[in-house]
């Protein structure tokens, strides 16, 4: 029998990427996405332009904060519930804390809900290595129970983890929780360092650089990660999880804009600020868990991902 999936944020980068894989293998597919305008709707557009001429996709456009609308557009018969869908960004979280708050918690209340109504057994939720914060013990594990967050954004993460631990104690519903380490490549946001720093450098422009180009990030290219989710959607062990899914392997500000110089033919010019409010210093994820639960591979190495970016990005208009 054909399975059913229903992905929330299927139109936006990492959605899309995984709803491509759902697809090749023969999933029915419901996707709800509310083109927020956080970015140009334009581009979530053509994410879903393919899937929409494939008659296992359907597209709802809804917002997750209205349960009711979710109830009455997306009734149906599903195996796994993936809930990608969150107003995203450590820096924007901190002007508009309230919204996020209603997005990214109730809103995941709101899916966790419905998946106890439909008796949904399966529940993937996009967390974020945001919640670690500023822990200085590296690289990350799961099992440290230290969580340092220091953003709006960073709590609902940590809240929507717990959120999903009641869930899956009250309701059996198995909850994997993954703490997803800075995604790139094709169609990555243009709110995201390297889509924003490599859009100025063929423009031309200088790139703003926040301290002094030494915090590190986990860059995990999107192919692994959209592994790491598919094999989190057959999961069956335990009833709830907590996974990291990065890179294990840190690269600095400063190195991250010399590949992407490497990787455009762009030299850059940086312009340097203060660090901003909620950033934090590293991200480095320890996916020894990942691998032995999810038998997860890393495939992708740095720079190969960036070329692969960069050639995704020449045949889009400036």
């Amino acid at each position: 029998m054909m399975r059913h999936a229903l992905v929330t944020g299927g139109a936006g980068f990492i959605g899309s990427h995984l709803v491509d894989r759902l697809l090749a293998e023969g999933w029915r597919v419901t996707v709800v996405d509310n083109f927020d305008p956080f970015y140009d709707p334009a581009i979530k557009d053509a994410n879903v332009k393919p899937h929409l001429e494939n008659p296992d996709y359907r597209l709802v456009r809804a917002d997750i904060r209205d349960l009711e609308a979710l109830r009455l557009k997306l009734q149906g018969d599903y195996d796994v519930i993936v809930h990608l869908t969150a107003k995203a960004g450590v820096r924007p979280s901190i002007q508009d804390p309230i919204t996020y708050q209603e997005v990214n918690v109730r809103g995941t209340q709101n899916l966790l809900e419905l998946a106890r109504e439909w008796g949904v057994k399966q529940f993937v939720f996009a967390s974020s290595s945001s919640v670690y914060g500023v822990n200085p013990s590296v690289p990350w594990r799961e099992d440290d129970c230290v969580l340092l967050p220091i953003s709006p954004y960073a709590a609902t993460k940590v809240a929507g983890e717990l959120l999903g631990h009641v869930y899956s104690h009250l309701y059996g519903i198995r909850f994997i929780a993954l703490r997803l380490f800075t995604v790139y490549g094709p169609r990555q946001r243009p709110d995201l360092a390297i889509h924003k720093f490599a859009r100025l450098m063929l423009e031309g422009k200088p790139i703003p650089v926040y301290g002094d180009g030494s915090s590190r990030r986990d860059y995990t290219y999107i192919d692994d990660i959209i592994q790491g989710v598919r094999a989190a959607m057959d999961y069956t062990a335990t009833p709830y999880e907590v996974i990291n899914l990065g890179n294990n392997h840190t690269v600095s500000l400063m190195e991250m804009i010399q590949s992407l110089e490497e990787a455009l033919g762009v030299k850059a010019k940086l312009d340097f600020f203060p660090p901003q409010p909620g950033d934090v210093p590293q991200t480095w994820a320890d996916v020894e868990k990942a691998k032995q639960l999810l038998s997860y591979n890393l495939n992708t190495v740095f720079g190969q991902g960036l070329k692969e970016f960069a050639q995704w990005l020449e045949v889009l208009p400036l």
